[in-house]
């Protein structure tokens, strides 16, 4: 009978505290007003950079596994090398024409050659 209560008096101590500190860890991870923007900021960045790819891979010309593409604020960073400066072109104009996309920095990017 002993065993059985220490066992109980166990399972209640192991739940109890794993409850405070799933509510510990709820409070940490609940956002306040600043982290809520931050966070749409950094989904709308990640849907622009992902666009961004889908059009390169469209983009006839331009080899999309050949550009590194980021995306901070809205601000579009290409890098990489392709084969001609036409390529390089398409490229920026196809990262320009995505919605969302508020500049296009592509200093890093260039022709092959």
């Amino acid at each position: 009978m002993k065993a059985r209560n220490l066992t109980v008096i166990a399972l209640a101590a192991a739940l109890g505290f794993g409850m405070t500190a799933n509510t510990a860890l709820a409070a940490e991870a609940a956002p306040t007003g600043n982290q809520s923007s931050t966070a749409g900021e950094a989904v709308s960045d990640a849907w622009i950079t992902a666009k961004v790819k889908s059009e390169l891979a469209t983009t006839k010309g331009v080899k999309s596994m050949d550009v590194t593409v980021k995306t901070t604020d809205g601000v579009v960073t290409l890098t990489g090398v392709l084969s001609s400066e036409i390529a390089v072109e398409k490229a920026v104009a196809a990262a320009k024409s995505v919605k969302g996309v508020k500049d296009v920095e592509a200093s890093g990017l260039k022709a092959a050659g």
